[in-house]
Order: C-alpha cells, then sequence, then structure tokens
C-alpha cells in the first residue's frame, strides 16, 4: 500500500503540474480526492491489514490527500492570477485617451425670461397661479367684461372648439377663477404665465402661439401709483437700473383707466433711433386699475377692494433684451439659435 498511495501521489501532483485551466484542475481534485478516487479506496482497504500497519498507513493516505490537496490550491491561485492578468489586459483602459464630449442641453430663452420675470415678482410678494389653457367662453370674455357681442372680442380672434370652449387668447382667465374663488374675502396678489393662442397670421412680430405672463393685485386701498411703482421696479430690474418708463393712456375693457407702458430706448438712449422709431421710447406692456365691473362679477365689492393688473409677453421681452429679430427664432427649434442663449 506504501507503494501504491506514492505512486498516487507523484501521479495526481504531475498531473497538477501539467494543468492549464481551472476546469482541468478541477477534474484532477474529483479523480484523485473525490469519493470514488484511489486514495478512498485504499483508506476502504485498510480493514485487510494487521493492527499495526492500519495507522501507519492511515497517517501516509492523510499526509498523500493533504500533499495533494495544497498542491491543488496553490496552482488554482496560479491559474486564478493568470486568468484575471489576461482579462485586465484585454479590458484596458487607456485613461490618457481623450473622453468623448457630451453636450449638454440648457433652458430655451423663453424658459429663462419667464423663470426671471417669476422671480421678479415673487421677490415683491406676488404668488405664481396657473389654468387650463382650454379655457370657457365665460371666463375667458365675459367674466372680463367683455359680453357676447363685443366688438373687443374682435381683438383677440380666437380657436374655437365648441361654442362654449376656446383656446384660452391670454392668462387673464386665471386672474378670474382665483378671484372667483376668493368671492371677495380675501386681496389676490398673483401673476399668472402661460401660453396663449390666437389666429394670427405668422410673421416677424406675430404668431398663432406665444407666452404671456399676466399680474393681478387686489386689495383695498390699492392705487395706480402702486401699479406704476411695481412695473417701475420691473423694467430696471429686467433691463437694467438706467431704463426710465413713461405710461400712456390707451383702453382695455377689463382695466379702467388703461395704460400702455414704455421704456427708454436701451440703443439710443432716449435719443431717437431705428430701433425705437425715432421716439426714444419703445412698447413693452399693458396694464391699469381693475374694472369695477370686472371686482363686482367676482365676489369683491367695488366700493371696498380696488386693484392693478398688467399683461405682457415673454417673447417681446426677449426680443427686446437679446436683439431677436424674429419671434419665429423662438418656435422653430434651430439648435444654432437656441444654445446662443443657454446660459442667458
Amino acid at each position: 500500500m506504501r507503494e501504491r498511495l506514492q505512486a498516487l501521489k507523484e501521479e495526481a501532483l504531475a498531473k497538477v503540474d501539467q494543468a492549464d485551466t481551472l476546469n482541468e484542475l478541477q477534474d484532477i481534485k474529483v479523480a484523485y480526492l473525490g469519493k470514488k478516487g484511489p486514495i478512498t479506496e485504499v483508506l476502504r482497504g485498510m480493514g485487510k491489514l494487521s493492527k499495526e500497519e492500519r495507522p501507519v498507513i492511515g497517517e501516509l493516505a492523510n499526509k498523500v490527500r493533504e500533499t495533494i490537496a495544497g498542491e491543488l490550491d496553490a496552482k488554482k491561485e496560479k491559474l486564478e492570477a493568470r486568468e484575471l492578468e489576461e482579462k485586465l489586459e484585454k479590458e484596458t483602459i487607456d485613461v490618457t485617451l481623450p473622453g468623448r464630449p457630451v453636450t449638454l442641453g440648457g433652458p430655451h430663452l423663453l424658459t429663462s425670461i419667464v423663470e426671471e420675470i417669476e422671480d421678479l415678482f415673487i421677490g415683491m410678494g406676488f404668488e405664481v397661479r396657473e389654468g387650463p389653457e382650454v379655457e370657457t367662453d365665460y371666463y375667458n370674455f365675459e367674466a372680463l367684461n367683455l359680453p357676447k357681442g363685443h366688438p373687443a372680442r374682435d381683438m383677440q380672434d380666437s380657436f374655437y372648439i365648441t361654442e362654449e370652449l376656446l383656446m384660452r387668447t391670454h392668462t387673464s382667465p386665471v386672474q378670474a377663477r382665483t378671484m372667483g374663488k376668493y368671492q371677495g374675502s380675501k386681496p389676490v396678489k398673483m401673476i399668472c404665465p402661460g401660453k396663449v393662442y390666437r389666429r394670427d397670421t405668422d410673421d416677424a412680430t406675430h404668431s398663432h402661439q406665444f407666452t404671456q405672463v399676466e399680474g393681478l393685485y387686489v386689495d383695498r386701498n390699492v392705487r395706480m401709483s402702486d401699479l406704476k411703482g411695481v412695473l417701475n421696479r420691473f423694467a430696471k430690474q429686467m433691463f437694467g437700473e438706467e431704463r426710465e418708463i413713461r405710461l400712456r393712456p390707451s383702453f382695455f375693457p377689463f382695466t379702467e383707466p388703461s395704460v400702455e407702458m414704455d421704456i427708454s430706448c436701451k440703443v439710443c438712449h432716449g435719443e431717437g433711433c431705428s430701433v425705437c422709431k425715432g421716439t426714444g421710447w419703445i412698447e413693452i406692456l399693458g396694464g391699469g386699475m381693475v374694472h369695477p365691473r370686472v371686482l363686482e362679477m367676482a365676489g369683491y365689492d367695488s366700493k371696498e377692494y380696488t386693484g392693478f393688473a398688467f399683461g405682457m409677453g415673454p417673447e417681446r421681452i426677449a426680443m427686446l433684451k437679446y436683439g431677436v429679430d424674429d419671434i419665429r427664432h423662438f418656435y422653430t427649434n434651430d439648435i444654432r439659435f437656441l444654445k446662443q442663449y443657454h446660459k442667458a
């Protein structure tokens, strides 16, 4: 048995040395150390030995088993290390190779302008409100002192869905809805940005879809001077502290008195140029004191409450602030144009 065990050891160690893969190594382990292996068979045959030989052969068999197992483990470590090295070599990343540039997007210029307007008015205590773009005729017109048949409706030629539903022509319905919700129980101080729709022919200064930001402040003792102060702060923060404003009389069915606001031309500083058409002023928005009838329809006592409202177009503000010469640039998705204003 000694010779048999010695021969098995030498045979197993030779095969371990020649093994070139982990699978071959596993096969050798099963063949020599498994339950059906030759060493196990030797141990099972020890019953035929004398009492003196059993412990000697048993000890030798265990040493052979341990020697083979040790060599298997050592060879396994070498093969695993070699496989890892080969894998790393195949998957090597050249960290000195310049990376591929990642193109980053940015906010649309109109989004930036609207957010800038929102931040400005939030800083003055206004809250931002939104409403549906598909609006009822009542909130779009009648609640704003524009009853059916009113000639001023012609100024807002509309996209009607049914006789009573249309795409809103301004964001003023959000104001009417908000006042109607409160029914005179509390003051209102809000702006409402959003998309609006009118049946305009698209050209350099008109679009069938555009954005508006309208504002409303209703409380006790609200005066025209309050409106002028708010708009003056807006103009200076949006266009520069050197900007001056002027208010001209105008007409809107939902305000009385009504005004148009101009800002001094930033190109000629009021001297007159082609941008301001020689006047030194550029029209920027409209506003006025909320018409008493609008207040009454929303549940406010017009003898106790007064208010002002205003509305502006972010497209026009962007065109004036950044020198954009065609409103259609905002909607044609030309990356060359849009990329210019990612950091606006």
